[in-house]
């Protein structure tokens, strides 16, 4: 029977860059199960002492202390995560032997095992298979498996974001768009109405949609700036006519978009 651990990936970003390096040291130990949880964001003390808690927490329900690797900038928060009660790891601070210690076993110092093709690297492909099928609501067969929909007007980053979340993430996400029809209506189109539960708004201002639309169609109604605000207001009008929670994108990378979308609905990563 495998060992369990817990190990947690905290940053003051998106945790992208630490869980990778984590996940990586972590496949280096094949016989332990490893329940992952990434806790991005983390910029303020109060954000570092929920965190603490919640590490804590998972320290006593397993009765041995997690893993915590760490790649937090700021001094004070950094002071406060390194109280609690866990082995904790700073980026590329002699992270290797540290784990052989706690974990009782040598590595196997493999190269690349944690990009070795298995059942994740194929969950990831279905995934990236899915949101490409399922692109700005071309397929609505099968749209009740998706994880998440995201929705909103057009060239608001829908489309990047799903096949990020599917590629990065193994998160089966479609994406659909609102359109004038939809805006007429007063409704959300009819393949959405059943899966309201899933839906997930992104929204954008209207200079930067403007912006968007114009590398594509310049000149163009389209892309006018007085369009963009009409169509925001009313997809925004909608989606809270709808209770859908929105996000807004204006200022965020598709890597923050998607990470801020798995922290807010707590999806599960593979």
């Amino acid at each position: 029977m495998s060992q369990k651990r817990t190990a947690f990936f905290v940053s003051d970003r998106t945790g992208l860059t630490v869980e990778k390096l984590g996940r990586s040291l972590l496949s280096q130990f094949e016989g332990i199960e490893f329940a992952r949880v990434t806790l991005p964001f983390v910029d303020s003390e109060g954000k570092a002492r929920e965190a603490v808690k919640r590490i804590n927490q998972t320290a006593q329900a397993d009765g041995q202390r997690p893993i915590v690797f760490s790649t937090l900038i700021v001094p004070e928060i950094h002071d406060i995560i390194e109280e609690c009660d866990a082995l904790i790891l700073d980026l590329f601070e002699s992270f290797i032997v540290p784990l052989e210690n706690e974990l009782g076993m040598q590595s196997s110092h493999a190269i690349g095992r944690s990009h070795h093709p298995g059942s994740y690297y194929n969950e990831r492909m279905d995934a990236v298979n899915y949101a490409l099928n399922h692109d700005d609501g071309g397929v609505t067969r099968d749209l009740g498996r998706a994880d998440i929909i995201l929705v909103g007007v057009s060239r608001c980053g829908k489309s990047p974001t799903s096949l990020y979340l599917a590629l990065q993430f193994g998160i089966f996400a479609a994406n659909y768009p609102l359109v004038p029809e939809d805006f007429e209506h007063h409704s959300l189109p009819q393949a959405l109405k059943p899966l309201t539960g899933k839906l997930y708004g992104l929204t954008i201002q209207p200079e930067r949609l403007s912006q968007i639309r114009s590398e594509r169609m310049p000149n163009s109604r389209y892309a006018s700036l007085e369009n963009c605000r009409k169509e925001l207001l009313q997809a925004e009008e909608l989606m809270q006519q709808a209770r859908i929670p929105v996000l807004d994108v204006t200022t965020i990378s598709v890597e923050e978009i998607a990470t801020t979308l798995l922290h807010l609905t707590g999806l599960k990563r593979v």
